[in-house]
């Protein structure tokens, strides 16, 4: 064993040694800068720097606002994308609302760091803003860090990732706008359809929640649109447009608007409401249709009432011949329904209403034109149960009113606006109830005595028909008798 005190050192002999190292340096630099080229020396400091300085196993990923002239899309659907991932690790975030805007809108600020997973895999955003030497202007990017090995993921899948759920967050946000060609409203706040349309927002409270309406019906009707919404490949696939039919027949106040409205707000689709009557020939159909936009919902309603040229093809032809070519043809509408300018847009729902589907010329029925025949019958005890949940706020179930109207409503023909109305009339329930009941009773009588007499009017022509028929037979005898002698 070595005695310690050969390895102990004075505070003198240190600082004499720190003062020779430092000296050798500042020696070693100066010959340094001076004899060897700057290039070379350069050169030289990176190798030494990447050498010394250890690696990272991380990479930096930076989303500038701008690109050019144009505004980075990646950058503005982070912006959105991360407005869901903050949360109470945040220490500070930005709050806003815009005055059409129903939502409050949140972003992070400056130096703020969010972190996000993906499958198993975690990665880190950062928002940065600087500011511009040359211009003084500020200059805003997101940076995304991640392990290197995640390189690939990152821009195959992550990115890709990012910019759907931004899509997704931006529709659900976005108003519901309802078009007319008639309306005379400002032009839409998102620069969605052409100058031809006037649109506001689609203040409809309509879901399939609040709709009085079977349940297994509106099952159906949800299950279907989920089902197109998902077909985009497979209509490729079979040469098809990405379009959706649909036919709502049935009396008047028996929910067709009210089903429009909660398919709008729950595909968050903007509808188009088109008049017929108020085009003057097939051009100006083409130049309408072609200004709607994707994921939208164009109503047609009344077909039966639009014209006599759309109900009926022999109008159509008689029209023709007679040189008139200033109205909307079946054949101008059918070809935008089905024919080659159906596929001017993607994921597409046309809705047509009537109250007497018996009137349309058997063209517009078949599917690819009108593929969902829905049938909007009167009221029925279980959407009487939606409409008590909405008006009175309770569960038909537990009133003891409630099974009898049930019954009362699935043996009589009352729609679901007419009782509505009802509903209205006060705000004690029990009194409420009552004066249910006593409506569908009279509306019961009424149908009772209307279909007696109809059919009392009935056996009164079969009678006079027989009769004038005997008479027709003797006559015939007499004709007969003479002919035969003569």
């Amino acid at each position: 064993m070595f005695p310690s005190s050969n390895f102990s050192f004075s505070p003198s002999s240190l600082f004499s040694a720190y003062a020779s190292l430092t000296g050798f340096l500042m020696l070693f630099r100066s010959l340094f800068n001076d004899i060897v080229p700057e290039r070379l020396r350069s050169y030289i400091t990176d190798l030494l720097n990447r050498f010394l300085t250890p690696k990272s196993k991380n990479l930096t990923m930076v989303i500038d606002e701008m690109i050019g002239y144009k505004r980075n899309q990646v950058f503005d659907a982070a912006e959105m994308y991360l407005r869901n991932k903050i949360g109470p690790e945040t220490a500070r975030f930005r709050v806003g609302k815009l005055p059409k805007h129903k939502h409050f809108t949140i972003s992070i600020v400056k130096g703020e760091e969010i972190l996000d997973t993906f499958e198993n895999c975690e990665l880190r955003w950062s928002y940065i803003v600087s500011e511009n030497e040359t211009s003084g202007e500020e200059k805003r990017s997101y940076e995304l860090t991640f392990e290197k090995k995640l390189r690939d993921k990152v821009m195959n899948s992550y990115l890709s990732h990012v910019v759907a759920e931004s899509e997704e967050i931006k529709r659900n946000l976005r108003a519901v706008k309802l078009y007319s060609k008639d309306v005379s409203a400002s032009k839409d706040d998102d620069g969605m359809a052409g100058g031809c349309w006037g649109c506001i927002n689609l203040e409809h409270p309509s879901t399939f929640e609040t709709l009085a309406m079977d349940p297994g019906a509106k099952k159906k009707i949800i299950d279907d649109l989920e089902r197109f919404l998902k077909r985009r490949e497979f209509y490729k696939r079979v040469g098809k447009a990405w379009k959706r039919g649909y036919l709502l027949y049935g009396p008047p106040g028996t929910g067709k608007s009210s089903l429009i409205a909660a398919m709008a707000n729950y595909l968050k689709f903007d509808v188009f409401d088109l008049d017929l009557s108020s085009i003057y020939g097939n051009a100006q159909l083409k130049r309408i249709l072609l200004s709607t936009t994707n994921r939208s919902i164009l109503v047609i309603e009344d077909i039966d009432c639009s014209s006599a040229e759309v109900v009926d093809r022999e109008a159509e032809y008689q029209e023709y011949e007679e040189g008139y070519y200033g109205k909307v043809t079946l054949s101008g509408l059918l070809n935008f329904i089905d024919g080659l300018w159906s596929s001017f847009g993607d994921e597409r729902i046309i809705v047509f209403t009537t109250n007497h589907k018996e009137r349309l010329d058997p063209a517009l029925l078949r599917p690819g034109r009108m593929d969902v025949h829905i049938n909007m019958s009167y009221s029925t005890g279980l959407g009487f149960r939606t409409l008590v949940s909405n008006y009175l706020g309770l569960d038909g179930l537990n009133h003891p009113l409630c099974e009898e109207i049930e019954a009362l409503i699935d043996s009589t023909e009352v729609t679901p606006a007419e009782l509505a109305e009802e509903l209205m009339q006060d705000d004690d329930t029990d009194v409420v109830l009552r004066g249910v009941v006593s409506f569908v009773e009279n509306r019961k009588f009424e149908t009772s005595k209307t279909k007696e007499l109809e059919d009392s009017n009935c056996k009164l022509l079969d009678g006079d028909e027989k009769h004038n028929g005997s008479k027709k037979k003797k006559k015939g005898k007499g004709k007969g008798k003479g002919k035969a002698l003569g």
